[in-house]
């Protein structure tokens, strides 16, 4: 199985536990949680050419994983 890069772990290793508390408790965070990874796995296998897509999609699909991070940013800041 190869690396899938952005995983939320990666990208905020210090709040790993807060996550993990937070998609039990929170079903919002929770489902935020799963869409960033649907999204990211999405584009990871883009940009892989595991399922290649026109540079158009690629960005669409790049700007909703990054405004999904932004708001599980914004909880793990509250």
């Amino acid at each position: 199985m190869s690396h899938t890069p952005n995983e939320l772990s990666e990208e905020f290793p210090d709040r790993v536990d807060q996550m993990s508390a937070l998609k039990t408790s929170d079903a919002h965070f929770a489902k935020l949680f799963d869409d960033y990874h649907e999204i990211n796995r999405a584009v990871h296998r883009a940009e892989t050419d595991v399922e290649p897509t026109d540079d158009l999609h690629m960005a669409e699909m790049r700007k909703q994983r990054l405004a999904i991070k932004d708001e599980i940013w914004a909880i793990l800041n509250k």
